[in-house]
């Protein structure tokens, strides 16, 4: 079986919440943070879905490696959706969360309608192309304070209806039962068997001659 697959993210957060979920399966779970140097990912597409597929692909064809990659972020419907697949660099490229928590109550000052939904998506491809795809979302709405120390991004803000809570009030396991990237990686350990057997076989198809990352190929799934 070929156990080894890139999480296409630096993001420590989000690859906590990944090998979480996925921890129970023999695969070796490695992050862009341990392939130095790479050529980032273009990510220039309209949705959460072709972006998630393009640094799936990008990654995985660089790699010679299958690739999970994610686009999320958040949809504010007084907003027109915004800031939505500009989520991570709502108010600049270099912006922090905060950066974007802040921007965000600046946008929705004295609006009534507070109504937002997160959006994930998750795309696995391998080099030649091929990829699975997975989607999910949450309703919430947008608060006009930070509330809460945990998560990432705009869970500060994003206030939980059904628990009363704030998305940074929530442990990771919490998190995970409710949130949109939670949902899809539910569905996503559902069928891992099954995506397994598919990375097998369409690993099988690629060139004979592929990267050596023997070195990473060990059975510590839990880094």
């Amino acid at each position: 079986m070929f156990n080894l697959i890139v999480l296409a993210t630096t993001n420590t957060h989000k690859i906590r919440e990944i090998k979480r979920v996925l921890e129970k399966f023999p695969v070796v779970l490695k992050s862009l943070s341990d392939f130095p140097t790479l050529p980032e990912a273009i990510e220039d597409g309209d949705t959460f879905d072709e972006n998630a597929y393009k640094k799936a692909f990008h990654y995985a064809k660089v790699l010679g490696l299958p690739t999970i990659a994610d686009d999320s972020g958040l949809e504010v419907y007084a907003l027109g959706g915004k800031p939505g697949v500009h989520s991570a660099r709502y108010s600049g490229e270099e912006a922090t969360d905060l950066d974007n928590c802040r921007k965000l109550l600046r946008e929705l000052n004295g609006i009534q309608d507070r109504k937002a939904r997160f959006v994930c998506v998750f795309s696995i491809a391998v080099p030649s192309g091929p990829a699975l795809t997975y989607e999910a979302s949450c309703e919430g709405k947008i608060l006009d304070h930070l509330q809460g120390e945990e998560g990432f991004g705009y869970d500060p803000l994003f206030f939980y209806e059904p628990i009363k809570k704030t998305f940074a009030e929530l442990s990771l396991d919490e998190k995970n039962e409710v949130s949109h990237r939670g949902k899809v990686l539910v569905e996503l350990a559902s069928e891992f068997p099954k995506v397994l057997k598919w990375i097998e076989n369409r690993m099988k198809e690629e060139l004979p001659q592929q990267p050596d990352h023997s070195e990473f190929m060990n059975n510590d799934w839990s880094r």
